[in-house]
């Protein structure tokens, strides 16, 4: 899996387990729901790590606490 594919895996993941929308997730991290819907469809090649941190911690977590998933076990290029 690529590494675009994994952090949308995880955030869907996320959003799940917290009973979270994507329009939720717009409104409270104040990120724009285009941006969301990007990381989320990864239909770009990479992901800003600012806008990452944003949405993560706006999730609740910190970027070790994200990463730490076996989504991201076997990243190919």
């Amino acid at each position: 899996m690529e590494l675009k594919q994994a952090v949308s895996v995880r955030i869907v993941n996320l959003l799940k387990e917290k009973s979270m929308t994507q329009y939720q997730l717009s409104k409270t991290g104040g990120i724009p729901r285009s941006t969301v819907n990007v990381a989320i469809l990864a239909n770009r090649k990479s992901i800003k790590l600012d806008t990452l941190y944003e949405i993560v911690s706006t999730l609740g977590l910190t970027l070790k606490e994200f990463f730490d998933d076996p989504v991201f076990d076997d990243i190919s290029d």
